[in-house]
């Protein structure tokens, strides 16, 4: 029987869905099937506290029904994370926690390109949980809608800014801070000659460790 690892993004966009689904593809595997989904009802963006606040239960509840090895909730604020790890005994993975941890392995300082200015709070508190604050270089936000960096064209410019502001602050590698910029890492690697880590990619790779058995 196949492993199912279940992809959640918490907001209701159908592109950046449909981007976090590109996203994972190249990590299935015979027997291990990645259903990416949307929350119903989820917010359009995750942007506000009351956004953020306001998934958690209903992720809870539809983890509660669903019948998956592993669960990433496919936004890079991990939104929900601790109440659906204290609810469900399958693994959960946030990719922020999945790409921070991704960075600090590839570098000693890295920097985090955040979706709005209302996202860096949110970011700041899972480095803290992480004790890796000290680690971050910076946060820089895009302020960006989710319809311009679903565009293949539209981000480029502000992503190369944001990237080269957070080396010349001391970065050594980038995590983007947004599933929506999933479709960017390769252009952002090539314009900023720096590491660049997918969080939505890095927790995929954590989730199907977790579910494939070792070979040893």
């Amino acid at each position: 029987m196949d492993r199912r690892i279940l992809v959640i993004n918490p907001n209701s966009d159908a592109g950046c869905t449909a981007g976090i689904a590109t996203a994972v593809a190249p990590f299935a595997r015979p027997g291990v099937v990645f259903d990416t989904i949307s929350l119903p009802g989820g917010p359009p963006a995750i942007v506000s506290w009351d956004d953020w606040f306001g998934v958690a239960q209903p992720l809870e509840r539809l983890v509660a029904g669903q019948d998956a090895d592993a669960i990433i909730i496919a936004c890079v604020s991990d939104p929900g994370i601790d109440l659906l790890r204290s609810t469900t005994p399958r693994p959960v993975f946030g990719p922020l926690r999945c790409g921070v941890a991704a960075a600090a392995a590839r570098a000693d300082r890295f920097g985090l390109i955040a979706f709005v200015d209302a996202s860096r709070a949110r970011q700041r508190r899972v480095l803290q949980a992480m004790g890796m604050e000290a680690r971050c270089a910076g946060i820089v936000p895009l302020n960006l809608s989710m319809a311009s960096l679903l565009d293949p064209d539209a981000p480029r410019i502000g992503l190369r800014d944001a990237a080269r502001a957070l080396a010349g602050m001391g970065a050594e590698a980038i995590v983007m801070g947004c599933a929506g910029m999933a479709a960017h890492r390769a252009f952002l690697e090539d314009a900023c000659g720096l590491p660049v880590i997918e969080p939505i990619q890095a927790a995929a790779a954590q989730a199907l460790a977790a579910v494939v058995p070792s070979q040893n």
